[in-house]
């Protein structure tokens, strides 16, 4: 049993130093490039999480900006409809009072045509009735005035009328 631990202990000795050197050899070659490599990658990793974080922070910021464009805007666009709504109206009211001021004016043109025809009308029955009248007076003294004594008559009537007056 001896030498199984004398060869034991050997084997333990060799591979302690077999582990020595392998960790000074990884810790000389294969450490340095592999912390530099861990770090490196650290390092991108939080350039990384930065720059996520600067595009989240911008991409914020762009949204800000654009909820408040947007909200220019929907005012904006707002102050247009209602300037357009007012100038409408603005001209819808022209537009019913030149209507009613032309009907207007068309009524009393018209209203002015109606009695001008009016007593043109009126005019003319009157000269009509006139001709009648003189027509009727003409044929009426023309058919008493055929007999002799009914002229003397009318003659005499007539100078007691007028003496009476």
């Amino acid at each position: 049993m001896d030498l199984f631990n004398d060869f034991s202990l050997g084997l333990f000795v060799w591979q302690t130093v077999l582990f020595l050197a392998l960790l000074f050899l990884l810790r000389k070659y294969a450490w340095k490039p592999i912390l530099t490599a861990v770090e490196e990658r650290e390092e991108g990793i939080k350039s990384a999480l930065d720059a996520a974080d600067n595009a989240k922070k911008e991409m914020e910021a762009l949204n800000a900006d654009n909820e408040k464009i947007l909200r220019e805007a929907k005012a904006e666009r707002d102050s247009i409809l209602k300037e357009a709504r007012e100038l409408k109206d603005g001209i819808i009211a022209e537009a019913k009072t030149q209507a009613t001021e032309e009907a207007d004016k068309v009524m009393a043109s018209a209203r002015e045509q109606i009695n001008n025809e009016k007593m043109a009308a009126i005019t003319e029955l009157k000269n009509q009735v006139a001709s009648l009248s003189v027509d009727i007076a003409e044929k009426i003294l023309k058919s008493e005035l055929k007999d002799d004594n009914k002229q003397k008559e009318m003659v005499n009537s007539a100078l007691e009328e007028a003496s009476i007056d």
